[in-house]
């Protein structure tokens, strides 16, 4: 059995494995990455990336089909659209392949390692990889653990068949005439819209009582509007109890207590995911968990010394930024550097249709903490840039403390709003105030400009309200 010694070994190659792997390289850290897949995991191959390529294509050829029907809001007409779908998929694998390849390229260049391969954890110093080549013995002085989350498989609706995952759900090489999607989240909404903007009869099972649950829902009234105008039906309040007995239609417990059935060619399970915790010796190690999750300090630790943990396996929110952010304190924490880690200015993106973004507090949560605060919004319709684009529906609002006008949060929801997250983010880990924002000059005519007009509106000073 080979041997490899290394400083710092990765097991998992998604983002926050390969952010680890190449910032702990930069800084001469001996370091190997271990991933039994392609590089890029999740998010690069069958999530993150794949979805919004589709979730373009679906918005493409939707304006084509308001085109061809005499929709168009701007009076262009076409001729009755078509999609192949297989060449559809085809761009999309290759911007998948592109990025990993890229992946590698960046973890060569920093001088980190890779090896392919299925770790399996002996102890805190010692995994073992089983590779093409026969399995090698890998002793490091620091183990990451980055190995992500895998999809919730309902006990009902295992999947197979018509059954499918957020995977499989990118991968289909036709469209299904029909599709349900069992989830109201923000994977199942995201998915559904982009086939029923492809013309596929899409209808969504939600749980909750509403669609987005986590969200706020003054945030998702525009979303739940928006999904009526292109066809989808959605049930709230609804439970799916599994396949009838002839396994071709979805038997469904309605919120008014009735039984019925869904006909549908694909049905989608999302509904949620759950750290991958299984399959590479974590047993071995004995660690304190938080339910599902892996327990961390505020440096990734866990409870044994040398092991830390990144990613989704340690918690909510189950996002690849947050992992990346991660991934590379800890990089530097081994290098000798002191951080902490300090969650408040996450973005959380939904790209839905309007796509939501959303950094810091709401003004619920702002409130349950015991703040005082100031509430700022403005909505696009009175918006220069969104009228000239025929995306009027949204709005952004900003939070504020009410004593010193610290921002607590910001948040949006409209067309295109997902390009927004960074200036909230950025905005908070600055510690800007109202002041700051309202007196900033922001370049007319764009959607930006509703963020600035938000802070005046808190500060009682709106313009074009």
């Amino acid at each position: 059995m080979a041997e490899i010694v290394c400083k710092l070994l990765i097991i998992g190659g998604g983002p926050g494995g390969y952010v680890t792997a190449i910032r702990a390289a930069q800084l001469g850290i001996d370091t190997l990455i271990v991933d039994e897949g392609p590089l890029g995991g999740t998010c690069l191959n069958i999530g993150c990336i794949p979805s919004k390529a589709l979730i373009h294509a679906g918005e493409e050829f939707h304006k084509l089909a308001e085109a061809a029907t005499g929709g168009s809001p701007f009076g262009l007409s076409a001729a009755s659209p078509a999609i192949d779908l297989g060449k559809t998929m085809a761009w999309k694998d290759g911007i998948v392949t592109r990025l990993t390849g890229g992946v590698a390229g960046l973890l060569k260049k920093a001088g980190a390692k890779s090896l392919r391969g299925r770790a399996s954890i002996r102890d805190g110093k010692t995994v073992t990889v089983e590779t093409d080549l026969g399995p090698q013995t890998v002793h490091a002085e620091t183990i990451v653990i980055a190995t992500g989350s895998e999809p919730v498989e309902l006990p009902s609706l295992p999947f197979g068949g018509k059954v499918i995952s957020s995977t499989g759900a990118l991968a289909l090489t036709q469209l299904p005439e029909s599709l349900v999607v069992v989830g109201g989240g923000y994977i199942g909404l995201e998915i559904g819209t982009a086939y029923a903007k492809l013309g596929v009869k899409v209808t969504v099972v939600e749980a909750a009582p509403r669609i987005l649950p986590v969200w706020d829902a003054e945030l998702t009234g525009p979303v739940a509007k928006r999904l009526a105008a292109l066809g989808v039906e959605v049930m709230t309040g609804a439970k799916v109890t599994g396949l009838a007995d002839d396994g071709e239609t979805l038997q469904v417990a309605t919120a008014d207590g009735s039984d019925i059935t869904l006909a549908a060619d694909k049905i989608l399970v999302a509904v949620g995911r759950r750290p991958r915790t299984q399959g590479f010796g974590l047993e071995q190690l004995a660690l304190p968990m938080d339910g599902p999750f892996i327990r961390i300090d505020n440096q990734c630790r866990t409870a044994m010394r040398g092991v830390y943990a990144i990613g989704d396996v340690t918690g909510e929110p189950m996002l690849a930024h947050r992992a990346m952010a991660q991934g590379e304190m800890v990089a530097d924490l081994i290098a000798g550097q002191p951080l902490v880690w300090d969650k408040r200015a996450i973005p959380a993106v939904c790209f839905t249709d309007p796509e939501i973004a959303s950094v810091g507090l709401g003004p619920n949560a702002a409130r349950r903490d015991g703040q005082a605060v100031l509430v700022g919004t403005f909505p696009f319709r009175a918006n220069g840039r969104a009228m000239s684009l025929a995306r009027e529906d949204g709005f952004v609002r900003v939070i504020a403390r009410e004593d010193n006008h610290v921002v607590l949060g910001i948040e949006a929801v409209g067309a295109g709003v997902a390009e927004f997250a960074s200036a909230f983010s950025l905005a908070i880990e600055m510690g800007a105030r109202l002041e700051d924002i309202a007196d900033t000059i922001h370049a007319h005519p764009t959607m930006g400009e509703a963020i600035q007009e938000s802070a005046l509106a808190a500060l009682g000073r709106g313009l074009h309200l």
